[in-house]
């Protein structure tokens, strides 16, 4: 077996959702919207897949896919791609990051991450042959100052892994945030990897900025996307690599020997919903605010503090401003047990130990969900506080 996986702890996300299965509890755990995505994507799915074709389609995605990514992002992102060379389809956004990854780091190369940070990041690094430099963000904000970023480039830094929005934080690196990166990736010659995956879930007067926008960035980003945080479709896995053309190259070669290429019903329907009006993204993300501010005032209410939310669909509790002093991982067990509710703790998103303070719970339920969640989570108060 090799080492570097047979090491690996299960994932939490694994394991709470586990648990929640054996014991009924709510999960406001792993993040996934309750319902299923628009019925007219799923429609035009099911068309593809009986109307064919159902063979191979081609390594780099369906053209219609692919101009329909770049007609997307430049009528709603701001950014303006050749589909022909500077997008790939990827089997879900992970498949991309971890493409993006083989593509550009070598045996001994240093890459630059952002803690806490989605678990996949470090792993895949090192099956990469590199090794993760971590700035840690501060909360509440979770920012991290001038100093703190460049000492974590180095002569040996090749890449730069970054969320924005950022899972499991809920927050937004702003234009400042991204231009000091930029700066630090020009200075050093260095490739932003840029998991924009949550871009269309901003909140409260949120934007989001693509790093191909940031100064100098256009050539040296890596920008990913994913149709299942997009249309709240988890289990599609259908990603986008958009990048210069040297690097879509680069990330295609080492694309085609991972999952070499992605269902074609399912690529035929996400073009399809890539095509809808603001107004649809709009409404969702209106969807999303109604649940988050639900949650929220529900928590409020119970005595919980909550840090703020920008994006994602995720708000963190912090236990000890809420007179908890178990620490997070402590606490998510013994709630799902005790109390009948799945959450996260932030901790697992940390390399080695981290915040201990917060939990992570998903609002993408529906209301009578998220209610079940509070009055669990209340309980979990009165037992633990």
């Amino acid at each position: 077996m090799n080492p570097l996986y047979s090491a690996l702890p299960t994932t939490i996300f694994d394991i709470m959702s586990g648990l929640a299965r054996e014991t009924g509890a709510v999960n406001l755990g792993q993040g996934f919207p309750e319902d299923d995505g628009p019925l007219d994507v799923r429609e035009a799915a099911a068309a593809a897949i009986l109307a064919g074709p159902n063979q191979y389609p081609p390594m780099r995605g369906l053209p219609a896919l692919r101009e329909a990514v770049a007609e997307h992002y430049g009528r709603l992102g701001g950014v303006s791609l050749d589909w022909r060379t500077e997008i790939t389809i990827t089997s879900g956004a992970t498949e991309a990051i971890a493409a993006a990854l083989l593509a550009v780091v070598s045996p001994g190369d240093e890459v630059v991450v952002f803690e806490p940070m989605y678990d996949a990041y470090a792993p895949l690094i090192r099956r990469a042959g590199g090794t993760p430099t971590a700035v840690r963000l501060v909360p509440p904000m979770w920012t991290a100052t001038d100093d703190q970023i460049a000492a974590a480039f180095t002569p040996r830094t090749r890449a730069v892994v970054l969320n924005t929005p950022l899972n499991p934080t809920a927050s937004v690196f702003d234009d400042a945030m991204l231009a000091r990166i930029a700066h630090l990736c020009v200075a050093h010659d260095v490739i932003a990897i840029s998991d924009e995956v949550w871009e269309h879930v901003v909140l409260d007067g949120a934007q989001h900025q693509s790093m191909l926008s940031a100064p100098g960035m256009r050539d040296r980003t890596i920008k990913i996307g994913s149709a299942g945080k997009i249309f709240g479709m988890t289990g599609w896995k259908v990603g986008f690599v958009c990048a210069a053309p040297a690097l879509t190259e680069a990330v295609a070669r080492a694309h085609q020997f991972l999952t070499f290429t992605t269902p074609p019903h399912l690529q035929s329907a996400v073009a399809f919903g890539l095509g809808k009006d603001a107004a649809h993204f709009d409404a969702m993300r209106e969807g999303y605010g109604r649940s988050k501010a639900r949650l929220e005032l529900g928590l409020a209410a119970e005595g919980f503090v909550t840090l703020p939310c920008a994006g994602t669909y995720f708000l963190n509790i912090d236990l000890v401003g809420s007179g908890i002093a178990l620490a997070d991982a402590e606490f998510a067990l013994r709630a799902v047990k005790e109390a009948g509710v799945a959450v996260i703790p932030l901790s697992a998103f940390y390399e080695h130990a981290g915040e201990g303070r917060f939990v992570r719970l998903c609002f993408a339920k529906r209301d009578e969900t998220l209610d079940r969640g509070i009055e669990a989570l209340a309980k979990a108060r009165g037992l633990f506080a």
